[in-house]
């Protein structure tokens, strides 16, 4: 699909979310209009709701590290396909940059490459330095990403035989701080308790997974904004994980187990302090793409109310990530999703969009 060729005129009917106005709309030159277009071509009607955000994705990465292109290109698709149209990409060795060019594929907003220690991640995934060199290696993510930079805050350490932190705080501040002054943003892979302290007090912007909050750490993330993004979907391989490391580290397996229970208990408890909590699935890597409406249900099972549960990886999560409001109303990018019914008092909707129209064009 050609990026030069105009977006055709649309006519949308239904009620549109979270307001819940039943009202007409029109799409024009890949815009929201509230304003009658002649010739526009009606596609949908429904409940129409702003396109859906994985803010924890990993589009061009799989098991090994990166992929072809051809393979990146399936997995933006498959994420598409359920109504993603705008994707943190949390960290990948990847460049999909020649899907900004695609006007069928997803929005990207980058982190660059993970930032990790040596020898203590997944392997092909990320850079693996020593504290001094982290403040260089952040200078190169931050230039290279588009607002974001990733560190991975802590994994297992195979001496200590259980998950420890990677950095030092004296490196984290430094590392962090240049992010914010290149007006970067920082987030950081952490499944355990014992790395966060000192992220949180280095001023980190975002927590992703956070197994290993307690109530102290939730409302310091509060009074900071600083957002969780549980990525629940991830969370429950945690058995799994344990099993496979038992022999070895069983003290990590135990650790990853009692994680992995109090898992619903920490995102409700965040939510109820009032820390931003988004939804990201940790698609690519180990996950196949695709799942943010199972991540959304599992908001639900953890307490979250369902409104909020679809905020998360809707509205609210397009104005975290883009800034604006996030809604669906006059001038706003016509990125869309159609349901059948309404998500909010049924998320399960979510599994079955009937029409989705991304940068004003009609995709499925």
């Amino acid at each position: 699909m050609s990026a030069s060729a105009p977006a055709p005129a649309l006519h949308l009917r239904g009620v549109v979310l979270p307001d819940g106005e039943h009202r007409d709309l029109w799409v024009r030159d890949g815009l929201v209009t509230y304003e009658p277009v002649p010739g526009a071509s009606t596609v949908a009607s429904g409940w129409i709701l702003p396109g859906l955000v994985d803010l924890h994705c990993h589009v061009g990465l799989d098991a090994g590290g990166a992929v072809p292109d051809d393979v990146a290109e399936q997995q933006a698709l498959t994420d598409r396909d359920i109504g993603v149209l705008l994707i943190r990409d949390a960290g990948s060795p990847a460049d999909t940059r020649w899907i900004d060019a695609r006007p069928d594929l997803p929005r990207i907003v980058r982190a660059g490459r993970h930032l990790a220690r040596t020898k203590r991640y997944l392997r092909n995934f990320g850079w693996e330095i020593e504290p001094e060199d982290l403040v260089a290696y952040v200078e190169q993510e931050a230039r290279r990403g588009d607002g974001w930079v990733k560190l991975v805050g802590d994994w297992i350490d195979r001496e200590k035989g259980d998950l420890s932190p990677c950095w030092p705080r004296w490196a984290l501040d430094a590392a962090i701080s240049r992010a914010h002054e290149l007006g970067a943003r920082v987030t950081a892979h952490v499944f355990g308790e014992d790395a966060l302290p000192d992220l949180l007090g280095a001023g980190i912007d975002g927590i992703e997974h956070g197994t290993g909050l307690s109530s102290d750490l939730i409302g310091a993330m509060a009074s900071r904004g600083v957002s969780l993004v549980p990525t629940l979907v991830n969370i429950d391989n945690f058995p799994k994980f344990a099993s496979q490391g038992e022999a070895k580290f069983p003290a990590y397996a135990s650790h990853m187990r009692s994680l992995h229970a109090r898992r619903y208990q920490n995102v409700r408890d965040a939510y109820d302090a009032g820390v931003p909590v988004f939804a990201g699935t940790d698609a690519g890597g180990q996950l196949p793409h695709g799942l943010i409406a199972r991540e959304v249900l599992e908001f639900v099972a953890a307490g979250l109310p369902a409104p909020d549960a679809v905020a998360a990886a809707s509205w609210k999560a397009r104005s975290y990530l883009l800034g604006g409001s996030g809604l669906v109303e006059e001038g706003s990018a016509a990125d869309l999703c159609v349901y059948a019914a309404d998500p909010r008092v049924d998320p399960s909707t979510l599994l079955e969009p009937v029409r989705i129209v991304l940068r004003g064009r009609v995709v499925r």
